[in-house]
């Protein structure tokens, strides 16, 4: 019972909040790439080399794939051997979670403004929340914030950790490039600060001086991976693949009438609101840090992530400053011990908290919904047609389901998939085929011999029309053609 004291009304809050973030990012997982992310951890496995020779498709088959995220593909594909989507599942919402645990350890305030603008940042960042090394990407950038912004509010020193952090930021995912840009705009924020005397909080000389020197101890430890130095070329060459922000949603500046972007919306507006009210000093830093993220939150959606690690916390600080000069604090006596009675009340209520997260985690994982969920997304169905078949010849499969085939019909190595680092501009050139526009030339250049695309697409209609075509499978999802016999 002495244990079961500690845990107080407040303390029970948390654990209830972040029980509820937990549950939030628990859903079933549509992402078409984590299948090829699941078959490449495999094949490292098999090999032992995370740098190989293309052997998944036939339009790039041979070529050198400098894959970033290797460590992470093993990590999933162990989780994935282990535990199924049940796993997946739990690595998602718990990276999800732990990220969240650290942003809130960054800002201020009490639990209970604290969760609410926690709500708020989780529905902003759940927008790109799924099973790919991405979510690495999150937790560490929300470590690297944490870590930061202790030694900046709170003057604690956990600055031994960082060459530590980027030594494995660098090898489970190419978003490592986020931890320099978020520690390269803390550093010129605070060295401006401490110029012009700047903020409400500055770090002190001498600890501003350790990160200086700390930060290229780990940049100089980067290098440690399966890509040596050609490492710091992944993110620029990523960023000027021309057809990512053309074709690729995600690459895409955020569509606000979507619902995915309202928790975006509702964040933005809480920090511009926060920083207006609370008057506090301007401050290099934060206006770095936030507006950054805002600015490559606005030019693609797949940073809105990004948006809530720096913007969650200053909006928590500057809200918890208004609050406390407006004297508008709740008056909560906060205790490090409960009575008997509420102890148990509380341990009620986080049980029946945790009872129905554990239902939804059991839910969203069950064979039944993946089961739906595959067959409304991928060519389940083809591809244990194509399985089975006595189809031979060069594939020409949808881009949104090259990684499912590449784990699912191995057989078969597809035209294009979701590695875009790989593929580059060849984008432009499934366009024209998949469009319908200039499918025959594409299909001549690579000897096509068998498509399978979505039953409804523009190239669908044009090989139903096409003489020298045949169906040989068809269903809601998708369709099979074959090259007809000369």
């Amino acid at each position: 019972m002495a244990v079961l004291r500690r845990l107080t009304t407040e303390r029970s809050a948390k654990v209830i909040v972040f029980l509820l973030i937990f549950a939030m990012a628990s859903r079933v997982s549509v992402d078409p790439d984590l299948w090829w992310h699941l078959r490449l951890g495999e094949y490292i496995l098999e090999t032992g080399s995370p740098v190989y020779a293309d052997v998944f498709s036939h339009t790039r088959a041979g070529q050198a794939h400098k894959n970033h995220s290797w460590l992470s593909q093993v990590v999933m594909f162990g989780i994935w051997r282990l535990a199924g989507h049940l796993g997946l599942t739990l690595f998602v919402s718990s990276l999800a979670t732990a990220g969240m645990i650290f942003l809130y350890r960054a800002g201020a305030g009490t639990i209970y403004m604290r969760g609410f603008a926690l709500v708020i940042g989780a529905a902003c960042a759940a927008a790109f929340w799924s099973p790919r090394p991405q979510m690495f990407t999150f937790l560490f950038s929300s470590v690297l914030v944490f870590i930061l912004f202790e030694l900046k509010y709170k003057c604690r020193d956990h600055l031994w950790s960082l060459p530590l952090l980027f030594v494995c930021w660098v090898n489970l995912h190419g978003g490592f490039i986020i931890g320099l840009l978020i520690l390269g705009a803390f550093l010129l924020g605070e060295c401006v600060n401490a110029a012009l005397a700047l903020g409400n909080a500055r770090i002190q000389p001498g600890k501003l001086r350790k990160l200086l020197m700390i930060a290229p101890l780990s940049l100089a430890v980067m290098p440690i991976n399966p890509l040596g130095i050609d490492v710091f070329a992944v993110p620029f060459d990523t960023a000027g693949i021309g057809g990512l922000r053309k074709y690729i949603q995600e690459w895409q500046p955020p569509d606000f009438s979507q619902p995915y972007t309202w928790g975006f919306v509702a964040l933005l507006l809480l920090a511009l609101g926060a920083k207006v009210a609370s008057r506090r000093r301007a401050d290099a830093t934060e206006h770095l840090l936030v507006g950054g993220a805002l600015g490559l939150a606005l030019f693609s959606g797949r940073n809105l992530s990004l948006f809530t690690v720096a913007a969650l916390p200053v909006a928590t600080i500057h809200i918890n400053d208004l609050l406390i000069r407006r004297g508008w604090l709740l008056p909560f006596r906060f205790r490090s011990r409960e009575t008997p009675g509420r102890a148990v009340i509380n341990v009620l209520l986080i049980c029946l908290v945790a009872l129905g997260v554990l239902t939804r985690v059991l839910y969203v994982s069950s064979d039944n919904i993946i089961g739906a969920a595959v067959s409304r997304n991928w060519p389940a169905d083809a591809a244990r047609f194509l399985n089975a078949s006595a189809l031979e010849g060069r594939l020409f499969n949808s881009y949104n389901w090259g990684g499912y085939l590449i784990f699912s019909a191995r057989d078969f190595p597809v035209f294009i998939d979701g590695r875009t680092d790989l593929y580059r501009d060849f984008l432009d050139e499934y366009a024209a085929a998949y469009g319908g526009e200039a499918w025959r030339a594409v299909f001549k250049r690579w000897d096509i011999d068998v498509a399978l695309i979505e039953s409804a697409s523009p190239l669908a209609g044009e090989l139903e029309a096409a003489p020298d075509w045949l169906l040989e499978y068809a269903d809601e999802i998708a369709s099979i053609y074959m090259r007809a016999p000369a």
